[in-house]
């Protein structure tokens, strides 16, 4: 794939979509911070689901740890892997108000120290929280890199950094929500939807998802349909 066809296809998915969101709902950088140190290994559904009524009274890091582990874990049981997670959103709570002032750092190497937070983590917090061109590859935007051909790569890393080296850089920022969405809607795992992709004329996909025509109805299936 040439760089014409690459900004080709995020000209089309910033006209389809000018604004796109991370689909976890938060008010503040430390509830983004948690919902997408839960979000690892699930749905954003599920773990909006259960934060909701948490995140009503949980707004600090304060207040996290005035909740409690024990009560927390419930909270969230409806998560994968949740027991795992909670005792991490309680370290990272409490290490930020230790020593950031209740404040999500804005350094890599920062967020990075902190509890269940890896480099995916740390990257969604640096793009959508502070602005920065990071790239969080999950399972979504590997499959549509490599699938596509924007940026192929053999591991996460290698991926990551073709994204931030081929993507234009008028649209690096908001190019995460783009990628992800493709692929959580789109660009599917098991039956991609290329009949109706917005970039499929572009995609360097060899094994496209044909449109498949309806079914004709037969003589005898009409003649049965008038006489019921």
């Amino acid at each position: 794939m040439n760089q014409e066809k690459r900004k080709e296809i995020f000209r089309r998915f910033a006209l389809a979509n000018p604004n796109p969101q991370t689909e976890l709902q938060y008010s503040n950088n430390f509830q983004l911070l948690i919902a997408v140190l839960l979000s690892a290994q699930a749905t954003d559904v599920s773990v909006n689901k259960a934060m909701a009524p948490v995140f009503l009274t949980v707004k600090t890091p304060a207040d996290l740890l005035a909740m409690g582990l024990e009560r927390f874990t419930q909270a969230i049981k409806s998560i994968g892997l949740y027991k795992n997670k909670a005792k991490n959103a309680l370290k990272t709570a409490q290490i930020l108000q230790q020593d950031y002032q209740g404040e999500v750092p804005a350094s890599r190497e920062a967020l990075e120290a902190l509890p269940g937070v890896g480099r995916k983590t740390a990257n969604v917090i640096l793009n959508v929280a502070f602005g920065q061109a990071a790239m969080a590859v999950d399972t979504h935007i590997f499959r549509v890199s490599n699938r596509t051909g924007i940026a192929p790569g053999k591991n996460v890393l290698e991926v990551e950094q073709k994204l931030l080296r081929y993507i234009p850089k008028e649209y690096i920022l908001r190019a995460h929500h783009w990628l992800i969405l493709h692929g959580r809607y789109v660009c599917v795992a098991r039956t991609p939807k290329c009949p109706s992709c917005g970039i499929a004329d572009l995609c360097d996909y060899k094994h496209k998802t044909p449109l498949i025509a309806p079914k004709k109805t037969t003589k005898r299936h009409s003649k049965a349909a008038q006489h019921s």
